[in-house]
């Protein structure tokens, strides 16, 4: 991390998917996908945003990105909230925000050949000039690892690896200083997770760039992030440096997902947390903390009031009744 420079900002922000039912379609339900979220993303930094599946992490990227409307709250992009933005202004923002989705086949045109799929962007955004695109087309697929002859060819014709490398091409072709990695690895080959990682950070370290890396792998968010925020239910339950995620985690979920973490040495054992019952669902969250009917430490206010997310020590953030005595 170069600085401690705010480049993102979510105050209170919250999205809510309505539950529709009957001829009318009257509003039923709301699904509280992201619920009274404050985050901060440093410029040049990587906050991995870690949680089992279903606990909001891609919709919270995508809002802050707004390619899905929030309900209420305010994203600050470089101070300019763009919750206030109209069409235009938000479209001369986009250059600077991308995102990298986690299926890269799905997110590719089969009938595009690689070269139009990221040269799409450019022409998007105003770049006319035939030879411009060419050239940065050019520059992007050399960074990634791909040669300029490939932009010819149909996405078919890639691997699995190769075609992560040009869905992140299709997200710096247009510089950007904010990227979204939405589980870029989690459909990869183990091997190949690795390259795409160091890839992600290679290009992090040449072009300065800001991301907020979504995955459910623990040990992947581990090995390229510089800050950890663990996500429950639709709300950072904890929220510190790797380190001290890793080594000194204070909610009862954040160590229950460590403890399930593979220990490399066959010789060493961690001791396993198994939580019990299922996760519950985000159109009834539980009363108090969202955690409480699965916590193997829950007491009697964990059920009555909801934890604030308080920092217990230097830079170390948690929203749990044991650690906000």
């Amino acid at each position: 991390m170069t600085d401690h420079v705010a480049l993102i900002e979510t105050r209170d922000l919250v999205k809510y998917f309505p539950v529709r039912q009957g001829f009318f379609q009257r509003t039923v339900k709301q699904v509280r996908a992201v619920d009274h979220v404050n985050l901060t993303i440093h410029a040049g930094e990587t906050l991995g945003l870690v949680g089992e599946s279903g606990c909001g992490k891609s919709t919270l990227g995508r809002v802050i990105l707004r390619l899905i409307e929030p309900t209420s709250g305010e994203i600050r992009f470089e101070g300019q909230d763009l919750t206030q933005l109209d069409s235009h202004a938000l479209r001369m923002q986009r250059r600077k925000m991308q995102i990298v989705f986690q299926d890269p086949y799905g997110a590719l045109d089969p009938r595009m050949t690689i070269g139009q799929s990221i040269g799409q962007g450019l022409r998007a955004h105003g770049v006319t000039s035939a030879e411009e695109r060419e050239e940065r087309v050019r520059d992007v697929l050399l960074r990634v690892g791909l040669s300029d002859w490939q932009r010819n060819r149909f996405p078919h014709e890639f691997s699995g690896g190769q075609r992560q490398r040009i869905g992140i091409a299709r997200a710096l072709v247009l510089k950007p200083q904010f990227i979204v990695c939405d589980e870029p690895v989690s459909a990869l080959d183990v091997s190949i997770q690795s390259q795409v990682l160091n890839l992600l950070r290679d290009l992090q370290n040449e072009l300065g760039l800001t991301y907020l890396f979504i995955a459910h792998n623990l040990s992947v968010v581990e090995y390229i992030s510089d800050r950890v925020a663990v996500m429950y239910l639709g709300q950072i339950v904890e929220l510190a440096s790797r380190q001290a995620i890793c080594q000194n985690a204070l909610h009862p979920y954040t160590r229950a997902l460590i403890s399930a973490i593979p220990m490399p040495d066959p010789t060493l054992k961690r001791e396993r947390i198994l939580l019990k019952g299922d996760v519950p669902s985000p159109m009834n969250p539980p009363s108090g903390c969202r955690f409480h009917t699965r916590c193997y430490q829950a007491f009697e206010i964990c059920s009555q009031q909801e934890p604030a997310l308080c920092e217990v020590e230097p830079e170390h953030w948690v929203a749990c009744h044991l650690c906000n005595k």
